[in-house]
């Protein structure tokens, strides 16, 4: 395990282990029958990740995915356990770098694609919206402003791309095109209505999830499942209900400070990138750990 020197997990190796393959964030090990994956400190934004990372972060999107399959239990998920102590033998000499940043998970075969739910007008939506009044194609009525909470969600898929690669857009005959018609309409279907589960529950704690994007998996028994991450400050946008205002971009409990910051300094949105200053991986960390306060209500341990 290779930390920053804020004390971020940065790379993960586990000896003994076949080296993992590595996402922006995750690094996941292959265990023969199940997963082992391991959330990280690093922080990616447009889709480029930062040098350094952010204290507690892989502790807070584990925590907030666990909370989250618990609450949408309703929707099958891929999580064995997260239980440390639950985990195969050989790994339990690394319990002080898992504990709390790993789940062990079922092997199902990961759809291409990221299923986004818009239930606000901001961000690149917000932008197309400005120019030619759709959103990721899709016609919307006049006379919303920045931030407006938009008459129904949307489901706005795009492709996933690798690292240092951009995601884009597609429409749902898209969709259709990569993985079927059917199974377009029950990823749709899904998503949607893990969207209005979660953001009806966080607004009785005074939070808007303004938009999120979901990742599927398909198991041996052919079922749809939710897999990755769910509903966390990397993979959505939170708002604090008392300080949402329409009409500007809202305060907001997730990395949006970090592209922010970005923009700000002139960031050209391709490697490399720069590292953050230590006042900004700060206040990032609270936002995380907020987060994931007020929509548990729990600290995190």
């Amino acid at each position: 395990m290779r930390y920053d020197p804020n004390g971020a997990l940065i790379h993960c190796e586990l000896p003994g282990l076949p080296p993992p393959r590595r996402g922006k964030v995750r690094d996941l090990f292959d265990l023969g029958e199940h997963l082992l994956l391991v959330a990280s400190d690093r922080i990616s934004a447009y889709d480029v990740v930062m040098p350094n990372g952010i204290p507690d972060k892989g502790r807070v999107l584990t925590g907030l995915s666990l909370f989250w399959f618990a609450r949408l239990s309703q929707f099958a998920n891929h999580l064995v356990t997260a239980a440390v102590d639950e985990f195969p033998a050989k790994l339990r000499p690394f319990r002080n770098d898992l504990q709390g940043r790993a789940m062990l998970v079922r092997k199902v075969k990961i759809l291409p694609v990221e299923g986004i739910v818009r239930g606000y007008l901001v961000g690149s939506g917000w932008k197309e919206y400005q120019q030619n009044g759709t959103v990721c194609g899709l016609r919307l009525r006049a006379g919303y402003v920045q931030a407006d909470k938009l008459d129904e969600p949307i489901f706005t898929p795009s492709t996933k791309a690798e690292q240092g690669a951009h995601d884009e857009n597609i429409s749902l005959d898209q969709l259709a095109a990569v993985i079927g018609k059917q199974l377009a309409g029950d990823v749709r279907e899904l998503a949607l209505a893990c969207y209005t589960a979660a953001a009806d529950y966080a607004a009785t704690r005074g939070v808007i999830i303004a938009d999120t994007k979901f990742e599927f998996g398909v198991d041996p028994a052919g079922r749809l499942i939710l897999a990755d991450e769910v509903l966390t400050p990397d993979s959505s946008r939170f708002w604090p209900r008392d300080q949402y205002r329409p009409g500007g971009n809202p305060p907001s409990l997730d990395k949006q400070y970090v592209r922010d910051w970005l923009d700000q300094i002139g960031f050209q949105r391709r490697p490399p990138a720069p590292e953050l200053p230590a006042e900004v991986v700060a206040k990032t960390r609270e936002k995380y750990r907020a987060a994931f306060r007020q929509l548990t209500g729990r600290e995190l341990d």
